[in-house]
């Protein structure tokens, strides 16, 4: 069961494809130590982008429940876990909460592929 609305899931979606979408958004591959700071790196340049601060915005004032269930979202629609696993994964990513949620998200460069997707297994579709 999902405690954040599907609604705001696809806009978040909407909104991370409106960002990533831009010309100069450039989103290296994920570093392969987890200890590099890459999702601060990509977003400097992008900290007055208005889109990047409205999805910002609407993530950091999710509660932590809703945005660990949105980064167990991404981390669903990618594959890294089943449905089956869900609570697991939720609480994964509720151990892992940094205060950076929005970015670490945005600097994805599939997270609205793989948000969409994680949806997807839970029976919603957004309609774009």
């Amino acid at each position: 069961m999902l405690h954040i609305h599907p609604e705001m899931v696809c806009f978040i979606i909407a909104k991370a494809y409106e960002f990533q979408s831009k010309e100069e958004v450039v989103i290296p591959e994920v570093p392969n130590s987890p200890s590099d700071d890459w999702a601060l790196q990509v977003l400097a340049d992008h900290v007055d982008d208005m889109t990047f601060q409205e999805v910002k915005t609407m993530i950091d004032d999710l509660s932590l429940e809703q945005q660990a269930e949105l980064v167990a979202l991404m981390w669903l629609g990618r594959g890294d876990y089943d449905l089956d696993e869900w609570d697991e994964t939720v609480e994964s990513a509720r151990e892992e909460m940094t205060d950076r949620t929005a970015e670490y998200l945005l600097a994805h460069p599939f997270v609205a592929e793989h948000l969409e997707e994680g949806l997807l297994h839970h029976g919603y579709d957004c309609e774009r």
